[in-house]
């Protein structure tokens, strides 16, 4: 059985939510990566907050007319991050993702700590054609 540790992207980069959002596009840029966990720095376990993507900042900091080097990762964590289990299967993957219209799911292990992400690209070298369909039609709904 494939599972989600089958697909991720493993070793994803973390970002503090106390960055700035210069940095988090510059880091992205650095890592020719769309979206950045986001980690509580006073947390010693660097839990998830959330994540952001370019698209966060574009749309919620740049185009609403915010200063980029004035706000947080984590003033745009937003509600509760959505993450999967290391061993779930594609079917369970694919519900979250669907079910929650994301297209970037982090990937943790037993002990709850990020090992890696889940993407549209990682998908659509892992699918067959009518899932990946299925997949397209339900997230872009």
């Amino acid at each position: 059985m494939t599972t989600a540790a089958d697909l991720m992207n493993p070793g994803p980069q973390w970002i503090p939510a106390t960055e700035t959002l210069d940095r988090a596009a510059q880091l992205m840029r650095e890592l020719d990566v769309g979206a950045l966990p986001v980690s509580d720095p006073m947390d010693p376990e660097e839990r998830m907050i959330g994540i952001i993507t370019d698209r966060d900042i574009t749309v919620r900091c740049v185009a609403a007319g915010h200063d980029p080097s004035r706000v947080t990762a984590g003033d745009l964590c937003q509600g509760t991050p959505r993450w999967i289990s290391a061993d779930a299967g594609v079917d369970e993957v694919l519900h979250e993702m669907e079910s929650h219209q994301i297209r970037r799911l982090p990937v943790v292990d037993d002990d709850k700590r990020l090992v890696g992400v889940i993407s549209e690209a990682d998908l659509a070298h892992h699918l067959d054609d009518e899932q990946l369909a299925h997949f397209v039609e339900r997230v872009y709904a």
